[in-house]
């Protein structure tokens, strides 16, 4: 029984640490909206967006913690990263300077 506790203890503190990070992310972008994806064995991504279009991403050790934390921090969770949800991501000239690198091998 103590195991079980000691583990529900520690899933707990992990959910709160995101979150709190959820949240703290939220404040500094006007609000913030987020999708959860699993990423195999290390767990699930927390992709954030900001109302201000920056976003940013956090890695929870399981789904199932990734999604406590945003129901947690209370920011809406979308199912897929795709349309209008996408769009609100703005890139700068670092990511746009990253991105052409990868394609030719920087």
């Amino acid at each position: 029984m103590a195991d079980t506790q000691q583990v529900d203890q520690k899933t707990e503190r992990r959910v709160a640490k995101l979150a709190k990070q959820i949240n703290t992310f939220a404040k500094s972008h006007g609000g913030a909206e987020a999708q959860v994806a699993y990423i195999g064995e290390r767990g699930a991504r927390i992709v954030l967006v900001g109302e201000d279009g920056g976003w940013g991403d956090l890695v929870a050790p399981s789904y199932e913690i990734a999604e406590k934390a945003v129901q947690k921090a209370g920011v809406t969770r979308h199912e897929s990263f795709d349309g209008e949800f996408a769009a609100k991501v703005k890139t700068g000239a670092y990511e746009w300077k990253r991105m052409a690198g990868i394609q030719v091998g920087g």
